[in-house]
């Protein structure tokens, strides 16, 4: 590798942060996401996630369905210069029924976000996901929302999450006052109160008054019981709190928190400043060559999310691949590790939700959409160099299943295309009966409302109307060792088999008990919740 290039690769990586956003419905997350946009100068107004009809739908939230309903229902990339940084912020959905979407996308985070209701506290989704960060050893930045509205104790909290999450907790700034009461915060780095005004600046950025701790015009500014409140806390924090460990920071085991209101911009800045000094810069990955860093001077990435129709009007298909190493250039031909493949990337995308402007060249850390003409499946690791395949990236075990039919013939193609392209990009799995007499899809999804996105999309984007006959179950099992493996066992009771869309044997069963009999009566048998990751082959149309 050439001196320049080496040194560009660094000094790019250096620039990076990426991180994704995650939490339980209605913490406020896409309004968060918003207001980082807002500092980071991406966009100069910010739109309310509740919106109401004469107001824009929020920057994040760009499928129609998604604007109807106020949810975030897909993964969205928004990127942004920010004090000379290039940041990559993945926003996910936050509602538990499209969990496996959020999944996909912490796979090409290097840092999460956890947006907490400080009236609320750890809610069951954001336990869920926390689970999936813990795994991937992700660092974990913890924002407390809705300080302006009345919450439990931020002392409170902080001991919740270590109690229930088993990492430690560092306030790098700290809350005076909540609801009605809440004037700012203390910033524990400069050791100074940021105290904010109060007005109808949700759209644009925070006024704030800067104060020295120690400052005798305080008790002019702040009321006297409330000053001496928030001293005695921050005193307690600081006596039997956590010290401040980056390294810690970094393996996941300890969450710096962040106080504000995403709503009114209160600590939002504030936030934003200490992560970027905070965060982990682009690492290494895992692939069948070991461990690639990002300063490895072939081009490499994995592809961790499709998207169908991102423009109507063209009835596109985009991956957003995640760079991993060495420097990526427009036009550049690539090597597609599952198909043994040649590719040439010739349209790469820089992508801020749904718009899209191309680029010229990308580095590590950051998230570039390509063309997908049914080149690319969820994990395919595209590369230059020595061959090497990264991880692939699972699917989880789907707990509500139906069949998906199509009432008029005459729409059957783009029924079948319908069907096809949203399987690709992950939006529901689909699996069919192992009785070859009934053709129809059958659906199997994380929650209902995956269900009602699907029948949304088929009508909306392909003009397909599509009925659903729910079936009784509610476990599904991958059969290790495929279909020899399950011939050998003979007869088995109290589930159905279908075959996925590789055609690969999954059991059914009405519920966990079922399941758990069929093991105890067949311990030879082995069965899997996650989908093993395929390599090499393409999906089966059916």
């Amino acid at each position: 590798m050439s001196i320049e290039l080496q040194s560009e690769l660094q000094e790019a990586v250096e620039r990076r942060r990426n991180f994704a956003i995650i939490s339980h419905p209605d913490a406020g997350k896409t309004t968060l996401t918003e207001k980082l946009l807002l500092y980071g100068g991406a966009i100069h107004e910010a739109g309310a996630v509740k919106a109401r009809r004469a107001q824009r739908h929020a920057t994040s939230d760009w499928m129609a369905m998604e604007q109807q309903r106020g949810i975030s229902i897909t993964s969205t990339v928004l990127q942004f210069e920010y004090q000379q940084c290039q940041i990559n912020l993945l926003d996910t959905p936050g509602h538990q029924d499209f969990s496996e979407d959020t999944y996909r996308t912490l796979a090409a985070a290097d840092n999460a976000v956890m947006l907490i209701d400080a009236a609320k506290g750890l809610e069951p989704q954001t336990r869920k996901l926390f689970e999936v960060c813990r795994m991937r050893s992700l660092p974990i930045f913890t924002f407390v929302n809705k300080l302006d509205r009345p919450g439990r104790s931020p002392i409170e909290l902080m001991d919740e999450i270590e109690q229930e999450l088993g990492m430690q907790t560092y306030a790098v700034n700290y809350p005076i006052g909540m609801g009605d009461q809440f004037k700012g915060v203390f910033d524990r780095r400069s050791r100074k109160i940021h105290l904010f005004e109060r007005s109808k600046h949700g759209s644009r950025e925070a006024v704030d008054t800067v104060i020295d701790l120690g400052d005798p015009n305080i008790e002019d500014l702040l009321e006297k019981d409330l000053y001496y409140q928030f001293k005695d806390e921050l005193e307690l924090v600081e006596e039997i709190g956590s010290e401040f460990d980056l390294e810690a920071i970094h393996k996941g085991q300890m969450t710096p928190l962040f106080f504000g209101s995403a709503m009114t911009n209160f600590g939002v800045e504030l936030f934003l400043n200490s992560f970027l000094d905070y965060a982990l810069k682009p690492g290494g990955h895992t692939s069948t060559k070991g461990e690639i860093e990002p300063t490895y001077p072939e081009f490499s990435g994995f592809v961790f999310k499709l998207q169908a129709n991102m423009d109507p009007k063209h009835r596109d298909r985009v991956a957003f691949v995640r760079v991993c190493s060495g420097k990526f250039e427009k036009d550049m031909v690539v090597s597609h590790a599952r198909t043994g493949k040649t590719v040439r990337l010739s349209r790469p995308q820089k992508l801020f939700a749904q718009d899209r402007e191309v680029i010229e060249e990308a580095y590590p850390g950051d998230v570039i959409g390509l063309n997908n003409p049914g080149v690319f499946a969820i994990g395919d690791t595209i590369y230059n160099g020595q061959k090497l395949e990264y991880e692939g990236i699972p699917c989880f075990s789907p707990e509500l299943f139906a069949y998906l039919r199509n009432p008029n013939p005459s729409k059957f193609k783009q029924f079948r295309k319908g069907v096809s392209e949203l399987r690709e990009e992950g939006a529901v799995q689909i699996m069919y009966s192992a009785d070859e007499a009934k053709r129809d899809p059958i659906l199997a999804a994380v929650g209902q409302l995956q269900m009602e996105v699907v029948q949304f999309r088929l009508q909306n984007e392909y003009g397909v109307e599509t009925t659903v006959e729910y079936l009784p179950y509610t476990v599904a099992r991958w059969v290790e060792g495929g279909w020899e493996a399950l011939e050998k066992v003979g007869r088995i009771f109290n589930t159905v088999t279908v075959k996925d869309s590789w055609q690969r044997p999954v059991l059914l069963f009405r519920n966990e008990w079922n399941c758990q009999q069929l093991q105890g009566d067949h311990p030879e048998l082995k069965l899997s919740a996650i989908a093993p990751v395929v390599s090499g082959q393409q999906p089966v149309e059916i």
